[in-house]
């Protein structure tokens, strides 16, 4: 080919994310990324997302992996906006959601730098990603590029990493965009279902745990069909929340405790747990125990890889394969058992949903917890999202608010990382700008990504903050009474939330009384643009509920 047929690499690498079907990078770039983002600017296709921190950038990029299962593109330059993506690598990677990182770097052939601003990114991203490189030859990019996305994509998925130096995106390749390929799953084995069908049909109390793995496309429908074939009650992980709907007559709740809540003691009642897309990045929602005497139960794993067998668990029959299609060969082949009984685990539920009442009926001010999870529900339509930062009350949420489809409730419950909950409403809200969009901080995760802020206000994004207002770390707080330990090392002082939001350009609101809460989300929920909730929050009962109260209620039943 004539050399002047070649095309520049950063165009190439362009046109590879073009046929991958990117939308968006996110990032902040540098100067090492100029050829790229010269090339980016002619694409008609692609937005650069100009983010205030890289952090924030790969959040959204993850968030936006999580939606839609497509990767999510974000990109900085090299040393310190390279290792800014560490924690959002980490994210996507324990959280399975597909992505992937491009940061610059020196020019690697010929340098008259030193080794100024120079570390080794792609060893510092590999133990965090599933795929980390160097394009060392522009030759290269459209093979490395199609094996980024194809590796950030399948099961489970998580981040990749290319690393594009600045003298090879400056080169010139006659190499072009490789196409995607069209992948199926595999399916699982039918003596592997009859197992499954055999061991539920013989059971008196089944159970389906749904987790992370569940949430994924399709399998809500399949399991929702399984649920109303066989009316076997089923109950969440925090990751698995939504993937049924949660106001279903059979849903036992979410293990949002790690136990002795009253979903622990419906879990202590089955015979049979089939425990669907299990992810041992989640603390376990029950324990199995290798000593015989106590080892009653059959636990069936269904999933698309086989078990990470640890202490605790080490199921009997393993369904490997696609999910959704392995409940769906499970339900054709059950028949539902007249020897099953399900009374006392929804009588459990029952308790639960009665205490929880209880509790968001309590509207002192500060707001309680419970009251607030209420008012967030009862303010938002079904397919509204709430996207959790970390923090205490996401227990709360998890527990108290019933997810209505899935990917409606997005917490963290893998690297649970503070400074999450901003950029992935705002993801949220890009993805579907027709949807009502919360996102739900303490004041601590907030401050975190603060000045993303600005980004949402000049992106014209419609959504809502609602900081839980404390004045100090009351997740580590509660830990700390529970512990037995005097209060000490958590508390701060925060900004004037409203007059924070004003200057960034965001309409800023302050919660006044428990009722005011309720017509404050209302109001933001009706009115477009970026709003803010400073919402003044009592967590002095924290620890008697979530560690006394609620597990000796649970036992007594």
């Amino acid at each position: 080919m004539a050399e002047s047929d070649k095309r520049k690499a950063s165009d190439v690498f362009i046109e590879c994310l073009e046929q991958e079907g990117v939308e968006y990078i996110f990032g902040v770039p540098g100067e090492e990324n100029l050829d790229f983002l010269d090339s980016l600017s002619r694409s008609k296709q692609i937005k650069l997302i100009l983010n205030r921190h890289e952090q924030a950038a790969g959040f959204m990029a993850a968030t936006y992996g999580r939606l839609t299962g497509k990767v999510g593109v974000c990109l900085s330059t090299l040393g310190p906006g390279a290792t800014n993506f560490v924690t959002a690598a980490a994210y996507a990677t324990l959280g399975g959601m597909p992505m992937l990182m491009i940061t610059g770097q020196k020019p690697i052939k010929k340098s008259k730098q030193g080794r100024f601003q120079i570390l080794d990114v792609v060893s510092m991203m590999q133990p965090i990603t599933k795929y980390a490189h160097q394009i060392a030859s522009s030759d290269n990019i459209p093979s490395r590029v199609r094996e980024a996305f194809r590796i950030a994509e399948e099961e489970k998925p998580g981040a990749t990493h290319i690393e594009l130096p600045e003298d090879i995106a400056d080169e010139h390749t006659a190499s072009a965009a490789v196409p995607r390929s069209i992948v199926r799953r595999p399916t699982a084995d039918v003596k592997s279902i009859a197992q499954a069908v055999e061991a539920l049909q013989s059971a008196k109390r089944p159970l389906l745990v749904i987790g992370a793995g569940a949430n994924r496309k399709m399998t809500s429908k399949m399991l929702s069909e399984f649920v109303e074939k066989t009316c076997i009650p089923f109950l969440t992980t925090q990751l698995g929340k939504g993937v049924i709907d949660e106001r279903h007559p059979r849903f036992l709740g979410c293990a949002a405790l790690s136990a002795g809540d009253f979903v622990h003691r419906a879990i202590e009642d089955a015979d049979c747990i089939v425990n669907i897309g299990h992810d041992v990045i989640e603390k376990p929602p029950f324990f199995m125990h290798n000593d015989g005497a106590r080892n009653t139960r059959t636990v069936i794993h269904v999933s698309t890889k086989t078990a990470e067998v640890d202490p605790v668990y080490f199921p009997h029959i393993e369904v490997i394969g696609d999910i959704a299609n392995a409940m769906w060969q499970i339900k054709e082949a059950i028949t539902p058992s007249p020897k099953w009984n399900f009374d006392a685990m929804l009588r459990y539920r029952q308790a639960e949903v009665e205490h929880t009442a209880r509790l968001a009926d309590d509207a002192r001010f500060p707001i309680f917890p419970p009251y607030a999870v209420r008012q967030v529900r009862e303010a938002l339509p079904d397919d509204a999202i709430v996207c959790l930062d970390n923090g205490i009350y996401k227990i709360w949420f998890a527990r108290g608010y019933n997810a209505r489809r899935p990917n409606t409730v997005l917490l963290d419950n893998a690297l649970a990382t503070m400074g999450a909950g901003l950029p992935s409403a705002m993801a949220s809200a890009m993805v579907y700008p027709d949807r009502k969009i919360v996102a739900v901080c303490g004041d601590g995760g907030f401050m975190m990504n603060s000045q993303e802020l600005e980004t949402a206000v000049r992106l014209g994004l419609n959504l809502t903050v609602l900081i839980l207002n404390d004045n100090g770390y009351g997740m580590i707080r509660w830990k700390q009474a529970n512990m037995g330990f005097e209060d000490f090392g958590l508390t701060y002082g925060n900004p004037d939330f409203v007059k924070y939001a004003e200057s960034y350009g965001a309409i800023g609101h302050r919660v006044e009384s428990a009722a005011h809460l309720g017509e404050l989300l209302a109001h933001c929920r009706n009115t477009p643009g970026v709003h803010l909730i400073d919402c003044p929050v009592d967590y002095s009962e924290n620890d008697r509920i979530l560690n006394s109260e609620i597990k000796a209620l649970a036992s007594q039943l």
